[in-house]
């Protein structure tokens, strides 16, 4: 390893275990969210741009290079805008703190400031699947495998609950309460927030089977959802979520063309989200449910997304005009070949 990529490597880690966590005061997830993205940037220029991971370094990746990270990020791995702006957001943070360490670095800083965020699309549709889908996307799992019982009861999970997927891989054995009639689940949001999410009673079930199977002598701070090993229980990671979902997808759409084509973690959040939406739940109450620190956020998602809800009530709402607009007089000149070139400007 050179020298340049010794600096690259060391300001990594002095960001990621000083920095952010001692300086910034950072939580866990932020800390978490930040290695995330280095680790899948560090894994594009090695996989995808077949850079050896000793030879990167501040000076070998340039503005083109992230440029060309980002749109891979939205195009190949189906990252929504947000998601890609928020790679791009701790990106930038990693740059600033090492100009911040060491002024020769101040030119590759002043690059990559100069990539913009990507604008986000006013009323822009969400990408979700309906009930049918769903139900076809939780029959595809062999639940008579260990793997595939737990994959089966993480998506029902998900979906229920709205979450986040790092939200719900944070969950611990006592975030889990569903003793009570009216069973809940404790999330821990953006920004250290927490918040209660109810959950059906069918979901209860089957989380109590689960903890029966999978938890027989578990403390409460185990993580409820997690891999095995070499015998060793391990945090499931976002990428696991990813890979499981994509083959389930792909193994549904085979039998079911309601499936969405590209099946990703976060279309079961919006998915939850647009099925309360359209059986009357207030946005309010949604935005809540979802741990949106802004209204704005769960409207720009849901009440402006939804074409098929706007049709629908303007088609309830209109019903009783059908006899105005079905009114067939005849018109006049409709074989008045001179008028319709007039019409249509050809005159």
């Amino acid at each position: 390893m050179n020298k340049e990529s010794q600096i690259f490597y060391r300001i990594i880690r002095d960001f990621i275990t000083c920095y952010l966590p001692k300086q910034k005061a950072a939580s866990p997830n932020t800390i978490k969210s930040y290695r995330d993205t280095i680790n899948i940037f560090l894994d594009y220029q090695k996989d995808v741009k077949k850079i050896p991971l000793f030879q990167i370094s501040f000076e070998s990746v340039s503005q083109l290079s992230i440029e060309e990270f980002l749109e891979w990020l939205e195009n190949e791995k189906k990252y929504t805008v947000s998601s890609r702006n928020q790679r791009l957001s701790a990106l930038k943070s990693l740059y600033k703190y090492a100009a911040g360490k060491d002024n020769t670095l101040i030119v590759y800083y002043q690059d990559i400031q100069k990539i913009p965020k990507k604008k986000q699309p006013k009323g822009h549709e969400i990408e979700f699947f309906n009930e049918s889908a769903l139900e076809s996307i939780l029959h595809t799992p062999n639940v008579n495998k260990k793997k595939g019982y737990r994959d089966m009861i993480f998506m029902t999970v998900l979906y229920d609950t709205a979450a986040r997927v790092q939200e719900l891989l944070d969950v611990c054995i006592r975030d889990i309460h569903i003793e009570s009639d009216s069973p809940y689940i404790i999330l821990h949001g953006k920004g250290r927030k927490t918040r209660l999410v109810p959950l059906m009673d069918k979901t209860a079930s089957h989380l109590s089977v689960y903890l029966s199977r999978f938890h027989i002598n578990s403390k409460e701070e185990e993580h409820l959802f997690y891999i095995e090993r070499k015998g060793k229980l391990t945090a499931m990671s976002p990428d696991n979520v990813e890979k499981f979902i994509k083959k389930y997808g792909i193994e549904s759409r085979a039998n079911n063309q309601d499936v969405p084509e590209h099946l990703y973690p976060h279309m079961f959040r919006h998915s939850r989200s647009m099925h309360l939406y359209r059986n009357g739940m207030p946005l309010p109450l949604l935005s809540e449910l979802l741990g949106h620190s802004q209204m704005e956020t769960t409207i720009s998602y849901y009440a402006n997304a939804d074409v098929t809800m706007k049709k629908e009530a303007i088609s309830k709402a209109t019903k009783d005009m059908d006899s105005i607009f079905n009114n067939k007089a005849a018109i006049g000149w409709e074989d008045d070949e001179e008028m319709l070139k007039k019409l249509y400007g050809l005159l």
